[in-house]
């Protein structure tokens, strides 16, 4: 099974091929150039290089949300054009999974945070656990387990439900510089940051991450050139992403119509007393 991931949900943009498993090849940058500039581009030189075209892939994974909104509409345009284009279909990928499943197998809690600005990050809580031993000894596959579901938050309300759990975290994102001074100042139990390779988006995670999701586990029965899962996938003209809390211009009409409503309701109840 071939799958084209695209990323470009934060700063970072990035573009990944995976085929049967294994990741043939991936193009991140992490500068100051718009997705509009990049995206493309790195699309050509995975697919070039690789000598995959695009009507060849099975699958296009996309980073579904959170994340910067024109990001998200980018790479959501890109992925659905592809797909519409050849009739394939797309798997919106959780952006806080696929950033939690750069540590794969790391102990402890692990915890993205992304930027969000206003004083929060989109983030959630994870932890990797060995599945145990099936009969024979066989060892199973780590499992990322979900123990807070990606979400927008203040750092101290993070801060505190980490101290609730009581277990060494590793931070990785975006978020984590501009919240360093306050996860120092409140965090009571270890932590650590993961080191730069790791901690930002990567297409090669969403692939990695995409596969896993839609093929299985192989000691299951799972097979990486098919899928077995198709209900997580959507046809290209369906595609949405999530965006988990309103744009800042939706944010500032939301909040000039009910001072506009406020406004009325008082000159109304003056007009009343009158």
């Amino acid at each position: 099974m071939k799958i084209l991931a695209i990323d470009s949900s934060g700063l970072p943009a990035s573009a990944a091929v995976m085929e049967d498993g294994t990741l043939l090849a991936e193009f991140t940058v992490n500068f100051k150039l718009t997705h509009s500039q990049t995206l493309l581009p790195m699309i050509d030189a995975v697919t070039e290089i690789t000598g995959i075209e695009a009507r060849d892939f099975d699958v296009i994974a996309v980073t579904g949300g959170p994340g910067s909104f024109t990001g998200l509409r980018i790479g959501s345009a890109t992925a659905k054009g592809i797909g519409l284009a050849w009739d394939i279909p797309l798997m919106a990928v959780q952006t806080v999974d696929a950033l939690a499943w750069n540590l794969y197998g790391a102990p402890g809690l692990v915890c993205p945070m992304m930027d969000a600005r206003r004083g929060q990050v989109y983030t959630g809580l994870y932890r990797f656990r060995d599945a145990g031993k099936k009969d024979g000894g066989i060892e199973t596959q780590t499992i990322m387990e979900t123990v807070m579901e990606q979400t927008p938050m203040d750092v101290a309300e993070l801060t505190d439900r980490i101290n609730a759990l009581g277990e060494p975290v590793t931070f990785l994102g975006d978020g984590v510089p501009v919240s360093r001074a306050q996860l120092r100042e409140r965090l009571q139990v270890p932590w650590k940051e993961a080191p730069a390779h790791m901690n930002r988006q990567r297409a090669g995670a969403v692939a990695s991450l995409a596969m896993y999701r839609l093929c299985g586990e192989p000691e299951d029965g799972g097979d990486t050139r098919m899928i077995c899962r198709p209900e997580l996938l959507v046809s290209a003209a369906d595609h949405v992403p999530d965006y988990l809390r309103l744009s800042q211009a939706e944010r500032e009409k939301a909040e000039r119509e009910k001072a506009e409503r406020e406004k009325a309701g008082r000159e109304k109840a003056g007009r009343e007393k009158e």
